[in-house]
């Protein structure tokens, strides 16, 4: 499954995050791309301070914070055959 976090550099909710996705990568098959939004002005106006954003293609899984729990249950939950990205 492929998943995407618009972060920044210097963020820590955007560094537990990418933990929290990495633990969970451990017994699913996940892969992340970062996005650094102040890289990508759109983005940077989009968000503001307000990432990280964590979503698998157009939808949104999480904002700020995620608990692995929580992260594996919204992924257990995808329609069967459904993929993103």
């Amino acid at each position: 499954m492929h998943l995407t976090i618009d972060t920044r550099r210097h963020c820590r909710l955007c560094d537990e995050m990418k933990a929290v996705v990495r633990e969970v990568g451990r017994t699913l098959p996940l892969t992340l791309d970062e996005v650094d939004v102040d890289r990508e002005p759109a983005l940077a106006q989009r968000y503001g301070w307000d990432v990280p954003v964590l979503a698998a293609g157009e939808r949104e899984l999480a904002r700020h914070r995620v608990t692995a729990e929580r992260l594996r249950e919204m992924l257990d939950a995808r329609p069967a055959g459904h993929q993103d990205g």
